[in-house]
Order: C-alpha cells, then sequence, then structure tokens
C-alpha cells in the first residue's frame, strides 16, 4: 500500500500544467526516437517468427476433415490481434523499454541530477516522465499496428515456405469473420500498457536510493511489476471490452 499511495502522489505531481510547452514537445520528439523507434527492430523479428509459429502450430494441429484449411489463417488473424500483438508485445517491451527508463532516472537520482533540477525550481516529474509517457502512448499504437502485420506476413511465410496452405486459403482465413473492433481493443491495450510501463519504470527509477547496484536492482523491479500489471490490467481489459 505503501508503494501504491506514492505512485499515485506521483501521477499527481506528474500531471501539472509544463511551465514550457515548447521544452515538453521537444522532449516529447527525442523520447520517440528513444522509446518508440528503437524498438521497431525488435517488434519486427519478433512478430514475423512468432506469426510463422502460430501458423505453423495451427497447421499440425488441423488434423480434423471437419474444418476447412482457411481455418490456419483465421486462428493466426485472431491469435494476432487478441494477444499476441497487444500483449506479448508489451511485455517484450517491458523489458526493453522498462529497464530503459527505470535505469536512465535512476542514474539521475543517485547521481543527483533530479536534486539539482529540483533546486532550480523545475518540476522533475513533469519534465523527465511526462514527455516519455506521452510519446510511449503515441507509438506504442504504431509498434502494435506494426506487429499485427508482420504477424500474419510471417504466418503466411512460413506456410509458403513448408507447402502446407497456399497463399489464396491463407488469405480467405485473415478475411474470414473479421471484426474491426479487434483491430480498436489491440490499440486501446496497447495505449494503457504503455502508459502502465512507463510509469511503472519512471517510479522504480526516480525513488531509488543508493548506488549503481541499487539502480539495477530497481531496473529489474521495474520489468517484474510492470509484467505483473500488464498481465493484471490484460485481464481487466479484456473482461470489459470484449463480454
Amino acid at each position: 500500500m505503501y508503494h501504491l499511495g506514492r505512485y499515485f502522489l506521483m501521477l499527481k505531481t506528474l500531471f501539472s500544467v509544463p511551465s514550457k510547452w515548447t521544452i515538453l514537445w521537444r522532449r516529447v520528439i527525442s523520447e520517440l526516437e528513444i522509446i518508440g523507434i528503437s524498438s521497431l527492430f525488435i517488434v519486427g523479428l519478433m512478430s514475423l517468427f512468432m506469426g510463422g509459429v502460430i501458423a505453423l502450430n495451427t497447421a499440425y494441429q488441423l488434423t480434423t476433415p471437419l474444418l476447412p484449411d482457411y481455418t490456419v489463417g483465421y486462428i493466426t488473424q485472431q491469435s494476432t490481434f487478441l494477444e499476441f500483438s497487444p500483449t506479448v508485445m508489451s511485455l517484450i517491451l517491458a523489458g526493453k523499454v522498462g529497464s530503459n527508463i527505470a535505469s536512465e532516472i535512476g542514474t539521475m537520482r543517485v547521481t543527483e541530477q533530479i536534486d539539482a533540477l529540483e533546486i532550480m525550481g523545475v518540476n522533475s516529474l513533469n519534465y523527465l516522465v511526462l514527455p516519455k509517457i506521452i510519446a510511449a502512448m503515441l507509438f506504442f499504437p504504431i509498434l502494435i499496428i506494426c506487429s499485427m502485420a508482420l504477424s500474419l506476413i510471417g504466418g503466411w511465410l512460413a506456410l509458403q515456405v513448408s507447402g502446407l496452405i497456399n497463399t489464396e486459403v491463407y488469405v480467405m482465413g485473415i478475411r474470414s469473420f473479421f471484426d474491426p473492433f479487434h483491430i480498436t481493443y489491440a490499440l486501446i491495450k496497447a495505449v494503457c500498457f504503455a502508459f502502465l510501463i512507463v510509469s511503472v519504470s519512471s517510479y522504480y527509477g526516480y525513488y531509488v536510493r543508493g548506488g549503481s547496484l541499487d539502480v539495477g536492482k530497481a531496473s529489474t523491479q521495474a520489468i517484474v511489476t510492470s509484467s505483473v500489471v500488464i498481465l493484471m490490467s490484460n485481464f481487466i481489459l479484456t473482461k470489459l471490452l470484449l463480454f
């Protein structure tokens, strides 16, 4: 409860009106590159291979003649849109982005850079954390859209290389029973997860005490806590949005 109370107090301080909007947006643009663009490669690589694995596993288990071949494309589409791209990718980004944020802010804390900002009258949370949250909430949906597209492409490539199902049948499965709300659902989860990853990681980095060893511990705690919070919020959002 102590951590939860301090976390909400941090959010209250964080979401104050910036003193200079130009500085805020300049930092947001900088964070877009650090948080978003630098994550494109890992998201794309993971999505291609995971999409291929989903398609191959589905085709392997499709042994009954009662189900048409296009079921492989349909299940790949559903698995990608509903869970893999928004949730699994966010868990991966929690490790990459979360550890980077926690270590960056934690290092600034132990080297007294944050104290220097406070002495100069700067709202350090507003200056350091708010641009990261805005950048993540803006770019995470783009990453998830790229993940969904590349996962379907990965599934197609895997099926073509293995010669299991032709392109027309796979595309028919992707288009079958397609619900546009599933994309909206995935993007809503992406925005929520982006906020949680950045805010939780910033919390552990901002309140770290000690030296470099403690910064490492804070980064580990940030990843673990972010992952747990993502899984819990995933359950809540699924219940609220799909049922």
